[in-house]
């Protein structure tokens, strides 16, 4: 299949790229600058030029392609809210073109859309459509697609890592570095998900290639790490000192990651795991922090 990739020179997207054209598939690549299409051309995809504000150059893209996965994100959490609503409005725009045909739709997500409660691990099969997460936007976005007729699967994705960044805990480390201590809060009963990125890229083939209308699939390899593991693992192989901070101390410490930091984050994966015959094998995430060189 031919499929258009958003993100595809990003960190996901770039090891979604490979495992496609791995696979045998013809990569279109979304590329907003001419760096970008260079390396698409050298990873052996075609580039099409556009972003994921120029709703009309993903239009274009999906009506060129067979499939669509989209991996593109603004990861500037300060303006977490707006750039959900960005997504949301490049999914609507990316489903256009797909209305009335059964070409896979690959969205992505997060894992806290499937906890149906605070302090619940998230699961495929729950949607909370009510949570006060704002990244709900993406998968209301889908459904509504769904509702038409469109073959929208959603991937939803843990703490994504390999030795060189490890999503949210990569936040966590560079805070931890420029403060001087790695922190926890409280006893830290709350636990992350996390899945390597290798395994991460062949679940988003796996679920293009199956293409089941409607379902949601966890990239997650370890359901539940201790974030105070996660922090005691930092502090250990930055030789920095590890503190438990209180809830007024964290506020002021950990900043916009608080609201992150105080959450459990653990995700089921049984049901991707089934469905998809997915078999994680990259290092875990603490091993990849240990592995850090910088």
């Amino acid at each position: 299949m031919r499929i258009f990739v958003t993100g595809a020179t990003g960190f996901i997207g770039s090891h979604v790229v490979s495992k496609l054209i791995g696979a045998g598939h013809q990569v279109l690549g979304l590329a907003r600058s001419d760096a970008a299409a260079d390396a698409l051309i050298a990873a052996g995809a075609e580039a099409h030029c556009g972003d994921i504000e120029d709703l009309d150059s993903l239009r274009s893209g999906a009506a060129l392609a067979d499939g669509i996965i989209h991996t593109a994100f603004d990861h500037d959490f300060s303006k977490f809210v707006e750039n959900c609503e960005k997504d949301r409005r490049a999914i609507e725009a990316l489903g256009t073109s797909f209305v009335g045909t059964s070409k896979p739709l690959v969205i992505t997500s997060s894992t806290v859309m499937g906890s149906a409660a605070p302090g619940e691990r998230a699961s495929e099969d729950v949607f909370n459509s009510a949570g006060p997460n704002p990244r709900v936007a993406s998968e209301l976005a889908g459904q509504a697609l769904l509702d038409r007729g469109v073959h929208v699967i959603t991937i939803r994705n843990s703490q994504i890592h390999d030795a060189r960044k490890q999503g949210l805990v990569s936040d966590v480390l560079a805070l931890a570095r420029n403060r001087g201590i790695s922190a926890y809060i409280g006893e830290s009963a709350n636990a992350w998900s996390a899945a390597h990125i290798s395994d991460t890229a062949l679940l988003y083939r796996l679920a293009l290639e199956k293409n089941e209308a409607g379902a949601r699939y966890h990239g997650t390899a370890e359901s539940a790490i201790s974030f105070r593991d996660i922090a005691e693992a930092i502090g250990k192989h930055f030789g920095l000192p590890v503190r438990s901070l209180s809830t007024d101390e964290a506020s002021d410490h950990f900043g916009w990651l608080g609201a992150f930091v105080s959450k459990d984050m653990s995700a089921a994966n049984a049901l991707t795991r089934q469905r998809l015959s997915w078999n994680p094998q990259g290092p875990t995430l603490l091993e990849d922090l240990r592995a850090m060189t910088a």
